[in-house]
């Protein structure tokens, strides 16, 4: 019998991620590393000390299932201060092992097998496999091309709610495309999700990078939401440390029970000295968040100039870490194959959008570029691109 036949079918189709794959290119050729979005700086002193001072104080044991009380707290104020929303941080506030497990346990805590989930196209991988691993049926809106970025296509998303809806994954900002949604794309979300009586799951982790003067709104907000919405954010994105694995999920009592008690058999807690280091961070240190998101903006413009200088048509990137470039222009049209080509062709290892998505046709070409990396990487990867 072979490994593969051992693994459940539902989930044999993620049984490995283009971010191994690519990543293990990026170590065999020795290529500057711009497809998995993490950055290669820390995030502020101060919480890095805080961490520091958590383990030397002792705080290295099993941490409450819910979270400690301080980065509760932290979460409940930081959400009431940027938008006005107001949660019970002992009841409304849940501290997951990062987003994607709170994500997993929202999605394994509140459908039913068959259910189905919708989520936007192209997606971050997780979302797949999590239904998947909920036995629930994905159903997908894709963005299309708007000018040089993309919108959501309104006619799809108001087909993709029906009697089986029960819960909408909300991405924005967007990852892979960088996207932020509109506030009429926001409004028409809210009212489906009310008139097909729908949870709303919202993957809100970059809300703090917006570019360009842009501003995020959360679906929450919107009349009527904040009783059927979880919002989901971490400090991994937000605080350059992707390694913590700190996330919280926020939302009414009832949604957050279903999300705990699948949370609880994922990982049960983690991260018990970084929480309180988190904490610290989320009530002194968005002052570093907005310089961070400033340079990450300048960032973008680097690498933008770059693959425009080179020859790419390059789709405008709102927030995130992450720009699309399209290679058609230099004769490539399967941005799987000139993935798997770049690292040792130049030395710079990026990922397909395509592996994104249910129908990889639109998105066959696309190739997604991160660029949370020091100015000098960005700039030597410049320099291996213009080899193309």
């Amino acid at each position: 019998m072979s490994f593969e036949s051992r693994t459940a079918t539902r989930l044999r189709p993620f049984m490995t991620t283009i971010f191994a794959e690519m990543s293990a290119l990026a170590v065999e050729h020795g290529a500057i590393n711009l497809g998995q979005g993490f950055p290669d700086t820390d995030g502020p002193e101060s919480m890095l000390e805080a961490a520091r001072r958590a383990i030397t104080d002792g705080h290295n044991q099993y941490p409450p299932g819910i979270g400690v009380p301080e980065l509760r707290h932290a979460v409940a104020r930081h959400q009431r201060e940027h938008y006005e929303l107001d949660y019970d941080p002992d009841r409304e506030v849940l501290i997951t092992v990062g987003a994607t497990e709170a994500i997993a346990g929202a999605v394994v805590g509140l459908i039913e097998p068959g259910d189905e989930v919708i989520m936007i196209e192209p997606y971050y991988d997780a979302y797949a496999a999590t239904v998947a691993m909920a036995s629930g049926v994905r159903r997908v809106v894709p963005l299309v091309e708007d000018g040089d970025g993309f919108r959501l296509d309104r006619e799809r998303l108001a087909d993709a709610f029906g009697p089986k809806s029960a819960v909408f994954i909300v991405n924005t900002p967007h990852n892979p495309t960088g996207t932020v949604l509109s506030d009429d794309d926001i409004a028409e979300i809210a009212r489906l999700c009310i008139e097909f009586d729908v949870i709303a799951v919202c993957d809100e982790v970059y809300e703090h990078l917006l570019f360009d003067g842009r501003t995020h709104t959360p679906l929450a907000t919107l009349p009527g939401m904040r009783e059927r919405t979880l919002r989901i954010s971490s400090a991994a994105k937000t605080f350059n440390c992707t390694g913590w694995k700190v996330g919280w999920i926020s939302g009414p009592p009832e949604l957050i029970a279903a999300t705990k008690t699948a949370k609880q058999y994922m990982s049960y807690v983690g991260s018990g000295p970084f929480q309180p280091a988190v904490a610290h961070a989320l009530d002194n240190e968005m002052g570093w968040v907005r310089a961070s998101a400033a340079a990450l903006q300048d960032k973008r413009d680097m690498i933008t100039a770059a693959l425009l200088d080179v020859g790419f048509d390059v789709h405008r990137s709102e927030a995130t870490y992450f720009v699309c470039a399209d290679p058609r222009p230099l004769g490539v049209d399967d941005g799987i194959e000139f993935c798997r080509s770049l690292p040792e062709r130049i030395g710079v290892a990026a990922v397909p959008v395509s592996v994104f998505a249910d129908d990889r046709e639109p998105w066959h070409h696309l190739v997604r570029f991160a660029f949370a990396k020091r100015d000098d990487v960005i700039a030597e990867a410049a320099d291996r691109l213009r080899k193309l």
